[in-house]
């Protein structure tokens, strides 16, 4: 599964490029179309041919081909001027004419691997058959199987309800698109096997394994799970769920749902932590991409000032990373919505720019299409099209936290309260230990505030202020609540703390900070303000 070539080593398995010995940080693309010339070093290959292999058939710009083809040569030592190694076919397409060595792959040139089958997973979990002592090599992206869930209740009716929890979690997890998951039929090979979960990930190649188990007890049922990282046999997550069987399908859903929006932040800090573990000469895209993640989470200045070149560089080793498009336009607002931009009208641009560029090469990928509804949202004042966007991501993926807290953003500013307030509650129950709680409160004191809650939106503002103490919307809550409830010394301390964080606030700059729909809800927010002392 190893190619050689000039002072490159390719390894498909491992999906990692090497140079002299030096591993090569590149895209995803960048390193499948690579893969697509080598293996088809025998022929031009065309336009078309890279489209459909690399890009899935989908249509992208001349442009966005060439700049591939510069990143593969630059990775490999080549250039466009010498083509030692790809060489450009003019009106034909490109053909790889460097020497190689090695290369037995399965299924010969049509890039087709053969994936090993539920019996074929079955014998190596009894110790037959097995190719290589280690198993498959991990994949590029972070990787899980979920194992069958035991039933430990005594009745082999309930064997049909925890394969179906289990079906479902797979299916769910299946939806995010940095997760590479293990398919339903190779993970129950496992079934009714006593397994050592370090031996799993070896035989699966996964990092992640997810097991569980389930016990009824009259009318009630005990669901629990616990997620282990394979590679070391790390606990990371452990939690039980219960339910009433009256409505066993409602249940498997409730259990499903509750099961995915809490181990997946959990994945991506087990991620976070790996690639923060890693060389900076050994990073690549992805985890560039995780820093800058990382980063975002906290949401103080510095933060965001160092996630914004992390997304940057992580865009410019692929150049169709949406995700990270969507990271380094959501900088842009949170620099916006904190009063940290030192020159608008550019920023405000830019965000624009990177947010499109989100959504143009991330149609389905729910991340990208979340932090880019929310800048546009922001930045051009679109909350329907915005909200639509979002809308969309939670139909492919509809564990995403983000997705349903910024959504709900998008929706308090539209002056739709109830439902704002209801995509906030979602967000927690989904992940209720999310490093971006902060969000989810200061967006619950907001749509609290337009529905003339006071006193609510002041005790959730203060709720964010303790994890965020220089959330700038969240004080400004705090002063506005307290005004109009009539708590004077309150509002104006919250005053001073804003006056503090920004300056340059005005009541007549409200409009330009914040996307508010409605007339009634800025007059509101406006008079609060001037209440608490900030100057016109």
């Amino acid at each position: 599964m190893r190619f050689m070539f000039g002072e490159c080593v390719l390894d498909q398995e491992r999906r990692e490029l090497t140079l002299r010995g030096q591993v090569v940080g590149v895209g995803p693309q960048v390193f499948d179309l690579l893969l697509h010339l080598v293996r088809n070093h025998d022929r031009v290959v065309s336009k078309d041919d890279l489209l459909e292999a690399v890009w899935n058939g989908r249509i992208v710009s001349e442009s966005t081909i060439t700049s591939h083809i510069n990143a593969v040569r630059k990775a490999i030592g080549d250039s466009g001027d010498e083509q030692r190694l790809v060489r450009t076919v003019p009106r034909k397409g490109f053909r790889f004419v460097g020497a190689i060595e090695g290369g037995a792959i399965e299924g010969g040139a049509t890039g087709e691997t053969r994936q090993p089958g539920g019996a074929e997973i079955a014998s190596r979990a009894s110790g037959e058959g097995k190719e290589t002592p280690s198993g498959p090599a991990l994949p590029g992206k972070p990787s899980i199987t979920v194992l069958p869930f035991q039933n430990l209740s005594g009745d082999p009716e309930q064997d049909y309800f925890a394969d179906g929890v289990v079906e479902d979690i797979i299916a769910a997890l299946s939806r995010i698109r940095w997760l590479f998951v293990i398919a339903r039929n190779s993970s129950f090979a496992y079934k009714g096997r006593a397994v050592d979960v370090t031996e799993v990930g070896r035989e699966l190649g996964v990092r992640y394994v997810l097991e569980g188990s389930i016990r009824k007890a009259g009318n009630r049922v005990r669901i629990t799970g616990q997620l282990i990282d394979a590679t070391s046999g790390t606990h990371l997550w452990a939690e039980r769920f219960e339910g009433m069987l009256d409505d066993l399908f409602e249940l498997q859903d409730r259990i499903a749902e509750s099961v995915v929006g809490a181990i997946s932040p959990q994945l991506e800090r087990a991620e976070i932590e790996r690639a923060k573990r890693k060389p900076t000469e050994s990073l690549d895209a992805y985890d560039y991409y995780l820093r800058g993640t990382a980063k975002l989470h906290s949401g103080t200045r510095e933060a965001i000032d160092a996630a914004l070149p992390l997304f940057h560089k992580a865009t410019e080793l692929d150049p169709e990373f949406a995700s990270a498009y969507g990271g380094a336009a959501w900088c842009h607002l949170w620099r916006k919505v904190n009063g940290w931009m030192t020159d608008r009208p550019r920023e405000i641009a830019e965000g624009v720019r990177l947010a499109r560029l989100a959504v143009e090469f991330g149609r389905d990928d729910a991340v990208a299409l979340t932090r880019a509804g929310h800048a546009l949202g922001h930045f051009a004042g679109d909350l329907d099209g915005g909200i639509a966007l979002i809308d969309r991501a939670v139909l492919l993926n509809p564990n995403f936290a983000p997705a349903w807290f910024l959504g709900g953003y998008l929706r308090a500013f539209r002056g739709e309260t109830e439902s704002a307030s209801e995509h906030f509650a979602h967000a927690a129950r989904l992940s209720p230990l999310d490093p971006e709680m902060f969000r989810m409160q200061a967006g619950t004191a907001l749509a609290h505030f337009f529905a003339g809650r006071y006193d609510c939106a002041a005790a959730w503002a203060d709720k964010a202020l303790g994890n965020l103490p220089g959330l700038l919307v969240a004080i400004a809550l705090t002063a506005a609540s307290h005004a109009l409830a009539g708590r004077m010394e309150d509002a104006r301390q919250a005053m001073r703390g804003l006056r503090a964080l920004d300056p340059t606030l005005r009541v007549s700059t409200l409009k330009e900070w914040l996307p508010i729909h409605r007339p009634e809800d800025i007059t509101r927010f406006a008079e609060g303000l001037r209440l608490a002392g900030l100057p016109e």
